[in-house]
């Protein structure tokens, strides 16, 4: 089922460049879950938060690891006009994060948002 226009996460919103997460990684502040870890860093430009994903094999089969990155993207995409202004976030799944239901996902995000 395709997503209703306007319900997906723009392709500005994502970080895409290699670069990107170079600097994310490097300079950002580590916050971790028991399924995810969060690395956020100031952006360069005065913009709405911008969401990297690395998930990796050991999350699951290709499937699993797609369905967290959607579901990791529908949670930013409602989280972000609450999220800090110019900022850059790297999210790391770690092994499980696939076995996790939509509200388990959302809550465990959201907490490492408040932090």
């Amino acid at each position: 089922m395709a997503p209703v226009v306007g319900q997906r996460l723009q392709r500005t919103a994502r970080l895409r460049d290699p670069r990107d997460f170079q600097r994310v990684n490097r300079t950002g502040t580590r916050r971790a879950s028991a399924h995810f870890v969060a690395v956020v860093a100031q952006s360069r430009a005065d913009e709405a938060a911008k969401l990297g994903l690395a998930v990796s094999r050991r999350v699951g089969n290709a499937v699993a690891r797609n369905r967290v990155k959607r579901r990791v993207r529908e949670w930013f995409r409602r989280a972000r006009p609450v999220l800090p202004h110019a900022t850059d976030w790297v999210v790391i799944a770690r092994a499980g994060a696939a076995q996790l239901d939509s509200r388990t996902l959302h809550a465990e995000l959201a907490g490492l948002a408040v932090r």
